[in-house]
């Protein structure tokens, strides 16, 4: 018997069956479990994108449902996009705010179970899944400044025409979006070497004009400026202010890439100058949509270009500091410039190398983004698309037109983004 049991103890065949027998129901569970698990995911995330789509579809007419009906009108959409024969319990609710005057949040949560095929065995019948989507809509105060070539070479190809026409398009798009009134200003800088700030401003001490009585005036000998007239003996006299056509050109670096206030130095003044293609005066931040309109329908295209100009006033229409005193920066209010050229930088008040009026430009467009400003750009089918390109804030606010046509699509592109609805969670 003892050689027997000691045999018996030291035998190892079939030891595995047992072990494996005993291990095949828990195999069995968290395999059933994964496929239970898997199924109930596989609904949460029909549900997520069921609720996104019934938010963004109910945001577009919920500010005008009654309260009692907004429930019933997204059941009938949630259903409409939700189709999963195994959620079971399915229970949708909503939240309808608005927590200031033109903004609004929609709320939707979804809950259901999914019976649970393996898990079961377990002791769970069921799985509970759910989801939310928040959508926010009502457009943040919004200050735009357009930037606006209007040099001679903008005549050619439609580019002017197709230019108006979009621009219209897009204020057009702004208002419409316009809860309240006077929470969207928009700005417009025409702009050649030189922007017009507008002959009302002749008194104005943020104005230089050195430069400009130096060289209009007449000679009591000859002379055609004030240093050829004082060289010949002569006696210069400036002509009276009031022939002044408005413009002016850039301030002493570095202040022509900055938003500095003007003061009572005059290296923050801006310099009076008789630009022969003086562009059509450029508006301040204004709500008045008709007078924007106007001022569209206005610009002329004359002239070299000076990108760096149009870029420097754009931002200074849009700052609180003299001359243009803008709202100051709050949390909902956005500052962005839509600046548009169809060629390369050709004068500045010092010179008519483009690399060295590009790297000005460049500053420009540095300093203003580290100022919070949002910045798209447009090359209008000429001019440097690397430089552009690195003004603008990302790269996908850059946009290459190739066509003149092609501007209006891009504008409404732009202007959609600004009145954009957004899905937050």
């Amino acid at each position: 018997m003892l050689m027997l049991l000691s045999r018996f103890v030291r035998n190892r065949d079939g030891s595995v069956a047992p072990f494996l027998a005993l291990s095949v129901l828990p195999l069995m569970a968290a395999t059933g479990a994964a496929i239970d698990y898997s199924r109930a995911n596989s609904t949460k995330v029909a549900i997520q994108a069921a609720l996104d789509s019934t938010g963004l579809m109910l945001s577009r007419e919920a500010a005008d449902i009654p309260s009692a009906d907004l429930g019933q009108k997204a059941t009938i959409y949630f259903q409409s996009l939700f189709n999963r024969p195994e959620a079971q319990n399915v229970n949708l609710t909503h939240e309808f705010a608005s927590p200031q005057q033109g903004s609004f949040t929609l709320k939707l949560t979804a809950s259901a179970t999914v019976p649970a095929m393996f898990a079961g065995f377990l002791g769970q019948s069921q799985m509970a899944v759910g989801a939310t989507s928040e959508v926010l809509w009502g457009i943040k105060k919004l200050n735009l400044a357009l930037a606006l070539d209007n040099t001679g070479s903008m005549s050619s190809n439609g580019k002017m025409t197709a230019l108006k026409a979009a621009a219209h398009d897009l204020l057009n798009t702004l208002q419409a979006a316009e809860k309240v009134p006077g929470d969207i200003k928009v700005s417009i800088i025409p702009f050649a070497t030189d922007v017009n700030v507008g002959t009302q401003n002749v008194a104005s001490a943020w104005i230089d004009w050195t430069e400009w009585d130096a060289a209009n005036g007449t000679c009591t000998k000859s002379g055609s400026n004030q240093s050829r007239c004082l060289s010949n003996g002569g006696v210069w006299t400036p002509k009276n202010r009031s022939n002044w056509n408005g413009c002016v050109w850039d301030r002493d670096q570095n202040h022509d890439v900055q938003n500095t206030a003007s003061g009572a130095s005059a290296a923050t003044k801006f310099r009076a100058h008789q630009a022969s293609n003086c562009p059509s005066a450029m508006m301040p931040l204004s709500q008045s949509w008709t007078d924007l309109h106007s001022k569209i329908d206005a610009m002329t295209p004359a002239g070299n270009t000076n990108v760096t100009i149009g870029m420097s006033w754009a931002w200074q229409s849009l700052s609180p500091v003299e001359p243009m005193n803008a709202p100051a920066p709050q949390p909902d209010l956005d500052k962005v410039i839509i600046l548009l050229t169809d060629g390369q930088n050709t004068e500045n008040r010092w010179t008519s190398s483009t690399s060295s009026i590009d790297t000005r430009t460049q500053k420009a467009c540095d300093n203003a983004k580290a100022d919070n400003i949002k910045i798209y750009t447009v090359r209008v089918i000429n001019g440097n698309a690397s430089l552009l390109k690195n003004c603008a804030t990302k790269p996908d606010m850059y946009y290459d037109v190739e066509d003149a046509s092609e501007l209006n699509t891009v504008f409404k592109s732009i202007a959609q983004n600004l009145a954009n609805l957004r899905l937050s969670k």
